[in-house]
């Protein structure tokens, strides 16, 4: 049995309503929750009390209450309006649903699981029966009736069109199952229909080159593909992976997400549909499809969950097809605030006092991936009052402020990086941030800034912070103009956090890596050393989320002499640990010992001299 909703022109609202009726139970959802079992009389009354007090209904206020479950209430309300009870935890209720038939951005935005079409209607899962309007707009969207065939549970609906539901145990895992096949055998036979006349022509099977092909053969709108690259896209989103990264190769196409740092294969997907996906990702970004003999950049916006989010993409030409890249760009994770990041109380304290100096250069230095981009964002967050004018040179701009002139460097029309430093002086601001000093031209220009009475934020790629003295000289900068404008320089990597709900105490520590993060016996049976277990809420990894570890170097009179006079890294390095420096390896050592990080970690990421990160994973 279904509820009907006549809705292919935009009419039948009324009938539609009348129609619930018709089909609508007698029974009060409390009174069909008695008969289940799910409540007690006096635990309906005191929510049927609570739901007039709070204008909510009275199955949010048993569910909010503890009384019983979401799907508690769903197969009620299923028996109340005469439909099917679909339990979304359970796989065989997976074969009922059918997500290519509705948008998925639809999906999310109506809360609405598409089922089947028959006699020319659509049916369709909802959580809640009586939400008219997002069935209306369906229903003229695709010009048919819509029926209401299902009711699940809230939670299970919006997860599962997350594609974040993965079986009975769905309520212990915070995020998407990546053991579920992206494609199923409906998926496949329909794609491959769609892909006979578009089979992969970018490889030339004589002589494994890539070839360009007539993206005219390429149909970048069939249904599957757009249904998998969205599949894809949420599932990273929702997944907390930073990149997507799809990667043909001679037999297939490899899908892997970078989670935490890391990279883990997601699924394989076949290369008779490589064109299409890539060429579906191309045009989401903006870029050209029918080049593909040269690296192209583009973006992708999408509303996931209800929040905005950025893809950077790039595309770069490999032997067995266009090699793509989409960084995830989150808002949310530039407004973390400063003790989001990992700082000891010590060195937030000195970071805090540096970056409100009126003038100087503040260097924020380490490889890719280290996280600079974050902790230089995060501290003109704070920054961002009314009083303070800031100005941004970035390339590209990641993340957009409120309040904050930022400015995108487009080489190709003479933007460049010193075209935009020269031009921001004559702004008059209090804050200059240069996303990268790359070479002496926009040194020089920085340093010019700080000098004249300007505080400057950028980043350099060095390994620590000393060596960035260094480098600047090497560049060509004039000694005594870095030793008399930079304020501070901070190196920074980032290392995995250990996951809440399953880390657990290490019995067997692993005395050799102990060694190398320079940990005693005393400082060992001080502490509370953690290991990495794994459960669903990690994905089985052990590890969820990461901080960065520090080393803020603030120059003093010693270190300033030093770089006058052009000495080495070594003596840099001892004169800064002698001013309160403390060391990438220390500040990880803390963390080991609050039990937020293993030794492995801390060893790993910090690069230490003599350690090999497979010894550690094998043991």
């Amino acid at each position: 049995m279904a509820i009907l909703r006549d809705s292919a022109f935009g009419g039948g609202s009324p009938e539609f309503g009348d129609a619930i009726l018709a089909r609508k139970s007698k029974k009060k959802i409390g009174e069909i929750l008695i008969d289940q079992g799910s409540v007690d009389q006096n635990a309906l009354i005191e929510a049927i009390q609570s739901a007039k007090e709070s204008g909510k209904r009275v199955g949010e206020v048993l569910v909010e209450k503890g009384v019983c479950t979401e799907a508690d209430v769903a197969r009620a309300l299923a028996t109340q309006f005469g439909v099917e009870f679909i339990d979304l935890s359970k796989p065989e209720s997976m074969i009922k649903i059918d997500p290519t038939l509705i948008d998925i951005a639809q999906q999310r935005k109506h809360s609405v699981l598409p089922m089947r079409k028959e006699q020319g209607a659509l049916v369709v899962c909802v959580y809640d029966p009586t939400d008219l309007d997002g069935l209306d707009f369906i229903g003229i969207l695709k010009s048919l009736r819509v029926e209401i065939g299902g009711i699940a549970a809230r939670t299970q609906l919006v997860e599962y069109i997350s594609g974040a539901v993965s079986g009975p145990n769905v309520t212990e895992k915070s995020g998407p199952d990546f053991k579920r096949p992206l494609r199923g055998a409906s998926f496949d036979k329909s794609t491959d229909k769609s892909t006979d006349k578009s089979t992969d022509k970018s490889t030339d099977k004589s002589s494994d080159t890539s070839v360009d092909i007539d993206a005219g053969n390429i149909n970048v709108n069939d249904k599957s593909v757009i249904k998998l690259v969205e599949r894809i896209i949420v599932e990273a989103v929702m997944g907390r992976a930073s990149d997507i990264h799809i990667e043909p190769r001679k037999e297939n196409v490899l899908l892997r997400y970078r989670i935490d740092g890391v990279c883990i294969q997601r699924d394989v997907i076949p290369k008779s549909m490589q064109n299409q996906v890539l060429a579906r990702v191309k045009l989401m970004a903006g870029v050209n499809i029918s080049e593909r003999r040269i690296p192209q950049d583009g973006r992708i916006k999408q509303v996931i969950e209800g929040k905005a989010v950025d893809f950077r993409v790039s595309a770069c030409p490999a032997v067995h097809g266009e090699s793509i890249v989409l960084r995830i760009l989150r808002p949310d994770s530039a407004r973390i605030g400063l003790v989001g990041l990992g700082f000891q109380q010590d060195n937030l304290d000195t970071f805090n006092r540096i970056i409100r100096r009126p003038n100087g250069i503040f260097l924020v230095t380490g490889p890719t991936g280290s996280g600079k981009t974050t902790t230089l964002y995060s501290a003109l967050n704070d920054l961002n009052t009314e009083d303070r004018k800031i100005i941004t040179a970035e390339d590209p701009v990641e993340y957009a402020f409120k309040g904050i002139n930022q400015v995108q460097v487009r080489e190709a029309i003479g933007l460049t990086f010193s075209t935009i430093l020269r031009s921001m002086l004559r702004q008059a601001p209090n804050i200059i941030l240069v996303g990268e000093i790359r070479d002496r031209e926009v040194a020089d220009i920085a340093i010019q800034a700080a000098l004249t009475g300007h505080m400057v934020f950028s980043t350099l790629h060095t390994n620590d912070a000393p060596s960035a003295i260094t480098r600047l000289i090497d560049m060509g900068v004039k000694p005594f103009l870095v030793a008399s404008s930079i304020q501070a320089v901070m190196g920074q990597r980032l290392v995995r956090i250990l996951c809440e709900k399953c880390k657990a105490p290490d019995d067997k520590i692993d005395r050799k890596v102990l060694q190398l993060v320079g940990m005693t016996d005393e400082e060992i049976n001080h502490g509370t050393m953690m290991k990495a277990v794994g459960c669903g809420a990690c994905d089985g990894t052990g590890y969820r989320g990461r901080r960065a570890i520090f080393e803020l170097m603030n120059m003093n009179s010693e270190i300033r002499d030093l770089a006058f006079n052009r000495s080495g890294i070594s003596k840099l390095r001892a004169a800064a640990i002698r001013g309160g420096m403390r060391s990438l390896v220390e500040d990880g050592k803390i963390k080991i010992l609050k039990g937020m990080t293993t030794p492995s970690e801390i060893a790993n990421f910090a690069q230490i001299e003599g350690f090999t990160p497979t010894e550690v994973h094998a043991t």
